[in-house]
C-alpha cells in the first residue's frame, strides 16, 4: 500500500487556489497504476498558509473520491498522461490533509473535513507544528516526523509503545483517553484504519522506528526480496 503526497506545486505554490488545472495533471502523472495498492493521498501545507474556509472548502470538494472520478479528471490534463485503466472495480480514494498552522484548529475547519470525509493528520513535528488527534473520517493518519528533532531524531523505547496503544486504541474504534482533541477525547465512529508513516529519515532511525513499532502491534514484518 502506497500513500502518496499531493503535488507541491498545488499546495505550496498554488496554496489551493485555482487548482483544477494542476490536479488534473497531478492525476494523469500515473499514480493511477497502483490501483489496489494505491493508499491514502496527504497534502501537507505550508507553516504559512492560513485557514480561509472557502479556499478550503473549494479544495476539498475538487478532489476526486474514486478512481473513476480520478480516471476523469486526468483527462483534463494540460498534457498527455500516462495510459492506465481502472479496472471494473470501484475503488474509493482517500485523502489526509497535514495543517501546520495553528488558525486551522477550529470546529469549522474540522467540520469541513468531516464533511468531506478527509482525515486530519496526526503530526508529530518536535513541537513546531500542531499535534492534535481529531477522527475527522473513518481513518486515521499519522506522520512521525520526529517528537525532539524534525526529521532527524529517533523515537525512544517508551514513545513507540505510547504511540502503540493509541494505534490500538483507533484501530478498536475506541479513543485514548488523553487523546490530543479540541474538545476532549471524542467519539470514534466506529474502528478505524490507521495509517501510520516515519519521516525520522536522517540518520536512517525510521526503518528502525518503523519495525520497531510493527513488533509492538504484533504485526508480521514484510519479507524481503
Amino acid at each position: 500500500m502506497f500513500a502518496l503526497k499531493g503535488s507541491r506545486y498545488i499546495t505550496h505554490l498554488k496554496k489551493l487556489r485555482g487548482v483544477e488545472a494542476a490536479l488534473a495533471n497531478f492525476y494523469a502523472s500515473g499514480l493511477l497504476r497502483l490501483q489496489g495498492k494505491l493508499g491514502p493521498f496527504v497534502w501537507q501545507l505550508p507553516p504559512n498558509l492560513t485557514f480561509v474556509p472557502e479556499v478550503l472548502e473549494d479544495f476539498l470538494a475538487r478532489l476526486p473520491t474514486t478512481h473513476h472520478e480520478a480516471a476523469e479528471l486526468a483527462m483534463l490534463a494540460e498534457r498527455p498522461g500516462v495510459p492506465f485503466e481502472c479496472g471494473p472495480e470501484e475503488r474509493t480514494l482517500r485523502h489526509a490533509l497535514e495543517i501546520r498552522h495553528p488558525s486551522f484548529l477550529n470546529d469549522d475547519c474540522l467540520s469541513l473535513l468531516r464533511r468531506h470525509h478527509v482525515a486530519l493528520v496526526v503530526a508529530d513535528a518536535a513541537g513546531l507544528y500542531p499535534l492534535v488527534e481529531e477522527a475527522t473520517t473513518d481513518f486515521m493518519y499519522v506522520r512521525l516526523h520526529g517528537s525532539q528533532a524534525l526529521y532527524s531524531s529517533g523515537y525512544t523505547g517508551p514513545e513507540l509503545q505510547d504511540w502503540s496503544r493509541r494505534i490500538r486504541a483507533w484501530s478498536a474504534g475506541t479513543a485514548p483517553a488523553d487523546m490530543r482533541s479540541l474538545h476532549g477525547p471524542p467519539r470514534l465512529s466506529g474502528p478505524q484504519d490507521v495509517y501510520v508513516y516515519f519521516d525520522n529519515d536522517i540518520g536512517a532511525h525510521a526503518p528502525a522506528d518503523a519495525a520497531t513499532l510493527r513488533g509492538l502491534l504484533g504485526l508480521r514484518t514484510p519479507a524481503t526480496p
